[in-house]
């Protein structure tokens, strides 16, 4: 028995601007700041590789006050909406029905609601009353590769088992408009929005790439490098600049022991599928990698058309793959990274 990635799907808010149309709104948003700090900004957005991102509110809305209330708001509005859609459109284009599924994790990081999505998408889509759910939160950027590891582990503990990992992220929703740290605006530079859905089984005879193993990494004295405080305003971001160094780092601890726990190695898996952090963190992956003549196209193309969904971008990633006309036997390994610190692992093979 094994497990298999059946479908992946994306799911992206109505606005949406490129980042040449955002940069006014900036320089408006940094009007008062020292000249300097204004143009490195300016900087920052023009350099982080992202032309073009998504958002649960117009633009101009995210450069305007609000209240955490507000915003949160309307961040469980506007993900109640996103997860029905995704979801949907995954059963329905791998034709199954809602009330097939026997386990649903539900991902997301960027608000706050009580009761999670998953009991909302229950209702919505009547699956079954005894559905097993798991909300995650609090894992950020790692935890679209998280719910698949939790997914993975429930499937091959029940054998003819369906389980969807649905991620909806918001990180516009935290933007900080009093918040004139580094952290805040690389992060307003990098973020965007948007939703995606895994289908997995542990049926016999559905075909998509197999989960041959799977793992978490821990990084020791590390909870610093990334999260989010909870301030007055909402979310406020915590990036260390630390993180891409640290990364490069730990690498060879994160990947070659757990591939050659597969019985593999580096030089034979075909397909990086890596979550896309940000500009820095995608250069120092790629430079470790390009020696070995691996490449990280579809990762650095992700981050350039939607920017870093946190916990949804590397589903991007793997939506990518899944398209494409894979020989069988070629293996992938994906990967993100998240607070902990930590690095999500998982070995396919197609």
């Amino acid at each position: 028995m094994s497990v298999k990635i059946v479908n992946v799907e994306k799911e992206l808010p109505e606005y949406s601007r490129n980042t040449q149309e955002i940069l006014p709104l900036v320089e408006n948003w940094l009007d008062g700041q020292e000249e300097r700090f204004r143009r490195k900004v300016l900087k920052i957005f023009e350099g982080a590789g992202v032309d073009k991102r998504y958002s649960i509110m117009s633009p101009e809305d995210v450069f305007t006050a609000t209240s955490f209330e507000e915003k949160n708001n309307i961040y469980v509005r506007e993900v109640k909406r996103l997860g029905k859609n995704v979801l949907e459109k995954a059963l329905h284009n791998s034709g199954w029905a809602g009330d097939s599924l026997d386990f649903i994790i539900t991902v997301s990081c960027t608000g706050i609601m009580i009761p999670s999505l998953d009991a909302y998408l229950i209702n919505e889509l009547e699956l079954k009353r005894d559905i097993t759910r798991l909300p995650v939160t609090e894992m950020g950027c790692a935890a679209g590769i998280s719910g698949i590891i939790y997914a993975n582990n429930f499937l091959k503990a029940n054998p003819g088992k369906r389980a969807a990992v649905v991620a909806v992220e918001s990180p516009t929703a935290t933007f900080q408009l009093e918040d004139f740290s580094m952290a805040n605006m690389v992060s307003a530079a990098i973020f965007g929005d948007g939703a995606a859905c895994v289908l997995l089984s542990s049926e016999e005879n559905v075909s998509g790439p197999k989960i041959l193993g799977e793992e978490m990494y821990h990084f020791y004295n590390s909870t610093h490098l990334m999260g989010f405080d909870l301030i007055n305003n909402g979310l406020q971001m915590i990036l260390d600049p630390a993180v891409p160094e640290t990364i490069s780092e730990h690498f060879p601890a994160i990947i070659h022991p757990f591939l050659e726990k597969h019985n593999t190695s580096i030089e034979k898996v075909d397909h990086l599928v890596f979550h896309p952090g940000g500009r820095k963190i995608v250069q120092t992956v790629s430079d470790l990698f390009g020696n070995l003549g691996k490449n990280i196209d579809d990762t650095r193309e992700v981050l350039r058309l939607y920017g870093n969904m946190s916990s949804a971008t590397v589903l991007y990633v793997l939506e990518r793959f899944l398209k494409k006309e894979i020989p069988e036997g070629e293996q992938g390994i994906m990967l993100s990274f998240g607070p902990g610190f930590s690095a999500q692992r998982i070995l396919l093979e197609w």
